[in-house]
């Protein structure tokens, strides 16, 4: 699975930045990674949001969902793309 990554600039005192960097190298990190993990443990209690999806994809779900008695196992997908 690939995931999307963004990328974020801010601006930081000079105090504060120096900070930063000082307690990243007490753990041995680097600051952009000491700062995900500051993000990472503040969003830890929170859930993911959920959306209900559109009725379209339900509707192609459900007939997905259908048609699987319809469906052929590939063990060798190679194999199957040159018989089809």
């Amino acid at each position: 699975m690939i995931t999307q990554h963004a990328q974020i600039k801010i601006n930081l005192p000079l105090a504060l930045k120096d900070y930063l960097e000082t307690k990243a190298q007490k753990f041995d990190m680097p600051v952009a990674g000491y700062v995900k993990h500051l993000i990472l443990k503040d969003v830890s209690d929170l859930d993911f949001p959920t959306f209900r999806m559109s009725d379209r994809t339900e509707k192609m779900a459900r007939k997905a969902l259908a048609d699987r008695k319809n469906s052929t196992r590939v063990t060798n997908v190679t194999e199957y793309l040159k018989n089809l």
